[in-house]
Formats: C-alpha cells, sequence, structure tokens
C-alpha cells in the first residue's frame, strides 16, 4: 500500500498547513524533485483547492516547478481572467495549454478483450491510453497530479488517473471514454469507485505508466447547507490505493440521500465557472436520480451563454439537442460526423431527461429559441431567482412565491443527490 500521506474524515476542516504538509510529503517522498510539472485541474474545478495547492507547490518548490499545465481535458484554454480566478498570481511564464487533438502521445492500447469485460459487452473496441506529450517526454522527475475526488458520470467518482488519460488524453481516448460510459449508464457509474472507465484506466497505467513519475494529491471537499466549502481530507500516493481511499470519504460527504422524491428541484450554477452547456449540465447529472417521476429540474445558470467547448461540438449539440438515450443511439449509427465525435453524442446522452422529467434551462446568454431547439424549457434567470427566492438560501426544502415545495441545491457539481427510493437504482 503505497499511500504516503492521510488526513482528514468526514467531520474534518483542513487547511493550508495541512496542505503544506501534505506537499512537502510528496516532495519528500520523491526525494527531493529538480524539475516537476504540476496537472491541476481549471476553473471549472475550482473548489478542488487545487490552484491554492498549485501555488503552495510554487512557494516551497521554486524554480523546480518547470511548468503547469492544467488538465483540460477537450476545455478550452484558460483565460486571463480565468487564470486569475483559478491561480491568482502564479507566473504565467509556468503555465502549459493541453492541446487535446495536437500534442498527445498513444502510450499503448488496453485490450479489446478486456474493455468487453470491464463494460459488460457493452463497448467491444481496444481503448488507446493517451497522454499530453509533455506528460510522457517531458523529462520530469515528478507529475503532481492535482485534484478533487467527487462523484462523476463519466467514471464514477472524478479524478486520479482521469486526470492523466482524459485531462490530458487525447482525441480517441476522450472521446470513446465517454461514449463507452454513457452505454453503460451513468446512473450505474456515479458515486461509485469501481466502474468500467475507472478499471480500463487503471489497466492503462499499470500497463504504460511505469517511467512516468507520477504522484497523486487528492482532496476531497464537502459543500455544507449554506453553500460553504470544507475541506475533508487529503491523500498522497502513487497507485489505487490512494484513490480508493479518498473516494471511501466522498461516498460518505458527497453523496447525499434524500427521503423522498421531489417534483421540483431548483439548481444555481456558479456563472464563474459554468459559462456553456457542456460544463453547466452537471445540473442535470447530479440530480436526475433525485427528481420524482414527471417532476422538474430548474437549473438558474446566469452565466451560460453558448452550448459547447468548441464550434465542431457547439454546432453538434445544436443540431442534435439533448434527445432521448434511441434518438441519440440512432443519430450515431446514421451520422458520421458524430462518429467522429463520440464524446459529443456521450454529452447528449448524458444531458437528456430521458423524458422522465422536464429541464427548465434559464441561461444568461442564450435565447428561448435556442434553449427550446436542443429540448428543455426556457426559463428567465432573474425572474425564476426571484421567485424561487434562492439568494442566500441554504440547501434542502423550501417553498416558493405560491407556496409549492422544492428541494434547491446550490452548485451541484460538487455532489450527488439521490432519493432514498433510487439509491440502488
Amino acid at each position: 500500500m503505497t499511500i504516503h500521506f492521510a488526513r482528514g474524515d468526514e467531520n474534518a476542516s483542513l487547511s493550508e498547513s495541512d496542505f503544506r504538509d501534505a506537499l512537502q510529503t510528496t516532495f519528500d517522498v520523491a526525494g527531493n524533485p529538480k524539475r516537476v510539472l504540476a496537472l491541476p485541474p481549471d476553473h471549472t474545478r475550482s473548489d478542488s483547492r487545487a490552484g491554492e495547492l498549485t501555488n503552495l507547490a510554487h512557494q516551497i518548490l521554486g524554480d523546480r516547478l518547470t511548468d503547469v499545465m492544467p488538465a483540460l481535458g477537450t476545455h478550452e484554454a484558460m483565460t486571463e481572467e480565468e487564470l486569475q480566478y483559478m491561480f491568482g498570481d502564479l507566473p504565467r511564464e509556468l503555465i502549459r495549454v493541453h492541446d487535446w487533438q495536437n500534442d498527445v502521445v498513444t502510450l499503448g492500447e488496453v485490450s479489446r478483450e478486456f474493455v468487453s469485460q470491464a463494460t459488460e459487452g457493452v463497448y467491444e473496441r481496444p481503448w488507446k491510453a493517451q497522454v499530453n506529450r509533455l506528460v510522457a517526454e517531458g523529462g520530469h522527475d515528478l507529475v503532481l497530479s492535482l485534484g478533487q475526488v467527487v462523484p462523476h458520470e463519466v467514471i464514477g467518482m472524478a479524478n486520479y488517473n482521469k486526470n492523466i488519460f482524459v485531462g490530458t488524453g487525447g482525441d480517441d481516448g476522450i472521446n470513446e471514454s465517454h461514449y463507452l460510459s454513457a452505454l453503460y449508464g451513468m446512473e450505474r457509474i456515479m458515486g461509485r469507485c469501481d466502474t468500467p472507465l475507472r478499471r480500463i484506466l487503471n489497466k492503462a497505467q499499470d500497463d504504460y505508466c511505469g517511467d512516468i513519475p507520477l504522484m497523486y494529491v487528492l482532496t476531497v471537499v464537502e459543500s455544507l447547507q449554506d453553500g460553504s466549502k470544507v475541506v475533508r481530507g487529503i491523500f498522497v500516493g502513487d497507485d489505487h490505493d490512494v484513490f480508493e481511499t479518498a473516494g471511501e470519504l466522498s461516498a460518505k460527504v458527497n453523496c447525499i440521500v434524500v427521503d423522498r422524491a421531489p417534483q421540483t428541484v431548483v439548481v444555481t450554477m456558479n456563472p464563474a465557472k459554468y459559462k456553456r452547456t457542456w460544463i453547466a449540465n452537471k445540473a442535470i447529472y447530479r440530480t436526475r436520480m433525485l427528481i420524482g417521476d414527471g417532476g422538474k429540474l430548474v437549473v438558474i445558470a446566469p452565466g451560460v451563454r453558448t452550448f459547447g467547448e468548441s464550434e465542431t461540438v457547439d454546432y453538434l449539440i445544436r443540431k442534435y439537442g439533448y434527445r432521448t438515450t434511441p434518438e441519440v443511439l440512432k443519430f450515431v449509427e446514421e451520422n458520421e460526423e458524430l462518429q467522429r465525435n463520440l464524446g459529443a453524442a456521450a454529452h447528449l446522452i448524458h444531458g437528456t431527461p430521458n423524458g422522465r422529467f422536464h429541464v427548465v434551462y434559464a441561461p444568461g446568454g442564450l435565447t428561448q429559441e435556442e434553449i427550446e431547439s436542443v429540448g428543455y424549457q426556457y426559463g428567465d434567470w432573474q425572474q425564476l431567482n426571484s421567485f424561487y427566492g434562492v439568494d442566500g438560501l441554504q440547501n434542502g426544502w423550501h417553498t416558493d412565491a405560491d407556496g409549492e415545495e422544492f428541494y434547491y441545491i446550490s452548485d451541484p457539481g460538487l455532489g450527488l443527490w439521490q432519493s432514498a427510493d433510487r439509491k440502488e437504482a
């Protein structure tokens, strides 16, 4: 078991001193590294505290921290405003931009047989283990992967080697990872450590990362009822044990079981983080197991101004919309442009309520026509903000201006909500 540092529990409240201890342990175990690459997430995952950890690493290491590459996956390069939000005054000359389509290498393949077994026959193609060239060939004596373990729609629990193979991965690896998980079914995945894609990534790490000096620093962060965030744990290690330990704690503090299914769920999305439905649809993923049949999800997202992370993905979302899963699968079967962009197809599957509930989307920069064209109902975010009285509201049960009951969640990307009768669905 190679957990080098473990601190916290479901009642802990960790601080900068704990972060420093974890990082110092990391650098001591790594033998006082001279050339370090840090891989934090981008600003959409700022609650991980990875921005703060990156800055502390720079304070401790100085010029031995040679490169900081946000693990963008398919996300766009961060703007100066987003860099400031995430990393503060970290020297910008350290920042490297991950190009998921042009700057990756393929380390090897996870066999078709292994993928088929892991997915219970749902997906039967080999999976390419791809990483950014800087990770594999940068000449670093420590690759420091930073991030938060939290429920996730593609892999069950986010981070660990997902930060490597998806966060710094390539076109094929990212697209197929998302699609095979969508086919398997997100409600069978979310909140679990042992999932098909995790087995595939673990196999890829075991087989192809032996020469990469990886070390993981994983946080577990709880969002309290008043919307404030508290770090419950920080864990350092270099193999699967560290992820599983962090995942056990995340399951305790990030998976919320509600006694009964509400017919109306209202969520607010932080405009500094959520600017596209590509990311803001975590509102749907993380609450879909909570909402009652025939119910309604109200997404108040004033920062959302477009759909996709790129022109191509934005075009595909606008063209095909968030239709039912059978419809999307038929679109994939009949259209080569979706076959070439399986990650986009997976996103459409993830974002559909599949006719079980309704989605009222209230963006800051998309028109009613645009929202309705992709299959959602439109809402005015300011009117809904007032109607539900969400400013300063605590998570939980409330009544709206008409006296009707609703369940409120501030920033659902930080957890997974389920009704008691759907917990084992």
